[in-house]
C-alpha cells in the first residue's frame, strides 16, 4: 500500500513541540494584552474607608471601566465614551489642593457639574435652586454619632466660610481654605469650567469636594462598575501601615476567605 509522503510530514510538523521562543512570545503576548485591558480599558480598585456607605463598603474591590468617561478619541470612533453626568460614581486622582500630594486614588459622587450652582441645608443638597432627592445619600439624621449629627460648615455648605476654611487646614488642603471664598455667589458655590463637585455618599463622615476643593475633569480615572469581591474589612485597616500589620492582615484574610467574603455583593452593579 502506497503512502503520501506530503501528508506524513504536514502530521509531523503538527505533532513537533512549541519551541522556547514561541512559548516565550506567547506568553509575552497575554501579558501585553492583559496590561492593555487593565491599564487602559478596565482596572482594579479596594474601598478602604466608610466615605462611600452604603453604596460601597469597605472591602469592596470594584472593576473600573476606564473608557466610557475618558476623552474621546479620533482613532477610537466606535468606542463608547460620554460626558460625566450628575450622580456618576466616579473614581478619581486627589485634587492638587490637597498637602501633601501623594498620588492617591479616590472614589465619590459627582454632584455638580460645570456652572452649577450648588448649597447644602441640613444635608439637603440643592442645585440651581432645586432640592435633589439622593436616597443614596445618609444625612446628619442618619449618623449614629449624636456629636457628629449636625455641623453647619459641612451641612450647611458654604454658609460657615469660616468653619470650612478651618476644617480644610485641619485636613491638609489650606489652599482650598484660601481660594474657597472666590468660587461663592450669594448662598452658592459655582463650579469653574473643567471640573466636579463631588460628594461622599456617608456625607457626615466624607472628605470631599467640601473640604477640598473641585475635581479636575483630567483626573477622573473612570467609573466603578460593579464589585467582583467583598472582604469583611475592619474600618481602621487603612491606618496600619506597617510591614507587621499588613502581614498579619493577608494571614487574616486567607484564614477568613469563605467566612469573610460578603457573597451577596459579588457582582453587584454600582449605581
Amino acid at each position: 500500500m502506497s503512502t503520501n509522503p506530503e501528508a506524513t510530514v504536514s502530521e509531523a510538523a503538527v505533532e513537533q513541540n512549541e519551541t522556547p521562543l514561541e512559548a516565550l512570545a506567547s506568553i509575552y503576548t497575554v501579558l501585553v494584552l492583559w496590561l492593555f485591558v487593565t491599564g487602559f480599558i478596565f482596572q482594579n480598585f479596594e474601598i478602604p474607608s466608610g466615605s462611600m456607605m452604603n453604596t460601597l463598603l469597605i472591602g469592596d474591590h470594584l472593576v473600573v471601566d476606564r473608557v466610557t468617561l475618558a476623552p474621546k478619541t479620533a482613532w477610537a470612533p466606535f468606542v463608547h465614551q460620554r460626558p460625566v453626568q450628575h450622580g456618576d460614581v466616579i473614581v478619581f486622582y486627589k485634587p492638587a489642593g490637597l498637602d501633601p500630594i501623594p498620588d492617591i486614588i479616590l472614589v465619590k459622587r459627582a454632584i455638580g457639574l460645570p456652572g452649577d450652582h450648588i448649597h447644602l441645608r441640613g444635608g439637603v443638597v440643592y442645585i440651581n435652586g432645586i432640592a435633589q432627592k439622593e436616597p443614596y445619600a445618609l444625612q446628619p439624621r442618619d449618623n449614629a454619632k449624636p456629636e457628629n449629627a449636625y455641623l453647619p460648615y459641612r451641612d450647611d455648605f458654604p454658609s460657615d466660610l469660616h468653619g470650612i476654611q478651618e476644617a480644610s487646614t485641619e485636613n491638609n488642603a489650606s489652599m482650598w481654605a484660601e481660594e474657597i471664598a472666590s468660587h461663592i455667589q450669594g448662598d452658592d458655590i459655582v463650579v469653574p469650567p473643567d471640573s466636579v463637585f463631588a460628594m461622599g455618599d456617608n456625607r457626615t463622615e466624607s472628605l470631599d469636594s467640601r473640604f477640598w476643593g473641585f475635581v479636575p475633569m483630567k483626573n477622573i480615572l473612570g467609573r466603578p462598575m460593579f464589585v467582583y469581591w467583598s472582604f469583611d474589612q475592619p474600618a481602621d485597616e487603612e491606618d496600619k501601615t506597617s510591614l507587621g500589620d499588613k502581614a498579619a492582615y493577608f494571614v487574616h484574610v486567607v484564614t477568613h476567605i469563605f467566612s469573610g467574603t460578603r457573597w451577596s455583593r459579588t457582582f453587584h452593579v454600582i449605581r
